[in-house]
């Protein structure tokens, strides 16, 4: 299946803002951050988790299982930035969505 550029990054797009808003619960917004332990389960855990549940989407979305890695990766950094606010909200789903551009790009590079 050949996917337009446009295409893949619209819906990796759309699939990023369903994982960082509807499958994002509270419990899990505030847990990922750095120092918090919500439920008595460490922060790295909950952000893992977010951050998986976006390199699964990239990964399903692109067919490319490494452009999910580097989700896993990039989203996870960004995050952190935001959780420790070394960046605001808005920097945060730019970067987040200037990273659905790159592996786009990448994607079609590699097909």
């Amino acid at each position: 299946m050949g996917a337009s550029l446009l295409g893949l990054i619209l819906v990796m797009g759309f699939a990023h803002f369903l994982c960082d808003y509807p499958l994002q619960t509270d419990k899990v917004a505030l847990g990922k951050c750095p120092g918090s332990d919500v439920v008595g389960v460490p922060w790295r855990y909950w952000m893992a988790g977010h951050c998986g549940t976006h390199a699964l989407a990239v990964a399903l979305i692109t067919g490319v299982p490494m452009l999910g890695a580097a989700e896993f990766i990039a989203h996870f950094v960004i995050d952190t930035l935001k959780c420790k606010k070394a960046i605001s909200l808005d920097t945060d789903q730019s970067l987040h969505l200037i990273c659905k551009v790159l592996w786009g790009i990448c994607a079609v590079a590699i097909a």
